[in-house]
């Protein structure tokens, strides 16, 4: 027979007890302290996280930028065999060859005016000899207080272009330079190069967004014509400074006597130098952070944005290897 052994009834209550209701909320009270603390630990780790790639993203689309420019500028003015575009023999036909003035050209000689190897427009859209170019920024909303510039050369490459009716090219001798327009042209002792001329500016809207500004170009292209490209979007303002030299050195050593903006260059002595300012701008608004600074560089003053944007400020000396 089976005995049954039976607690006593005041032992069995103490072991069916459970917890009890104040029990309960300190447990609750313990675990939301948790949570919370959590939870305000990741959203602080999520913030500055958040404003690290902001800044990440703020300088590679400005160092990008910076970078597209800079090799460009710097070989302003390459000709090929001949280094100075005083050894064009032709220079009077570069209305005829440059065209028209209808939009594909941007205007009768802006892609072909080889005199001007660096030419800069002080606030607005690109220009050429004061008047603004005919093929129209994208969706027509240019900046209107940011600076533009155009760059002129001749394609560097190992291999020589070969001659091609649709595009301007230039034949390249050590004695002299002829612009060219024509797919039977031939080049006696020396090279046929493709024209080019690049202008850059900074446009309102973007391929993707019209509320995010992009810094742009208008290309030469075959056609010939103009394509307008998007290079980066972000960049708000481009400022541009030039370094002039008056001439009296030796012409193998430029120096720059004085840096000035597009509307002060005076009409003798050569440029030597271009420097380059790039506001880039965050393409969302933080609405944790304000923008409170006042930006003050080259000829832009005071220019408070007072928004939710987060910004960097680049400026860059670029030395022109042909000048």
């Amino acid at each position: 027979m089976i005995k049954q052994h039976i607690l006593p009834s005041k032992l069995s209550d103490r072991f069916q007890q459970g917890v009890n209701l104040i029990e309960i909320m300190v447990a609750m009270t313990i675990g939301l302290f948790l949570v919370l603390g959590a939870t305000t630990l990741y959203i602080n780790t999520k913030k500055t996280s958040d404003v690290d790639d902001t800044a990440a993203r703020l300088q590679e689309t400005a160092r990008y930028a910076m970078s597209i420019m800079e090799a460009d500028v710097r070989m302003a003015s390459y000709w090929g065999f001949n280094s100075s575009s005083s050894g064009f023999v032709n220079k009077n036909a570069r209305t005829t060859i440059g065209a028209s003035n209808s939009s594909n050209y941007c205007g009768a000689d802006y892609a072909t005016d080889v005199n001007k190897y660096i030419e800069a427009t002080n606030t607005g859209y690109l220009s050429h000899n004061g008047s603004i170019l005919t093929c129209p920024a994208k969706d027509n909303t240019a900046s209107t207080t940011a600076d533009s510039l155009t760059v002129r050369r001749v394609i560097a490459t190992d291999i020589p272009s070969t001659p091609d009716g649709n595009k301007i090219q230039v034949c390249s001798t050590r004695g002299a330079l002829t612009l060219i327009k024509s797919s039977s042209a031939t080049c006696t002792n020396g090279e046929i190069r493709d024209l080019i001329t690049n202008g850059y500016y900074i446009n309102q809207h973007s391929d993707q967004d019209n509320s995010t500004p992009s810094l742009r170009r208008q290309t030469l292209s075959s056609g010939p014509s103009f394509i307008d490209t998007e290079i980066i979007t972000g960049v708000e303002d481009m400022q541009i400074e030039l370094g002039w030299d008056n001439g009296t050195g030796p012409s193998d050593t430029p120096s720059v006597v004085r840096y000035v903006s597009p509307n002060d260059l005076p009409t003798t002595g050569r440029i030597v130098s271009v420097r380059v300012w790039l506001l880039v701008r965050s393409d969302k608004q933080d609405m944790s952070f304000t923008d409170d600074r006042t930006y003050s560089y080259a000829d832009r003053s005071n220019y408070a944005p007072n928004d939710h944007f987060r910004r960097i400020l680049i400026a860059k000396t670029i030395f022109i290897r042909n000048a």
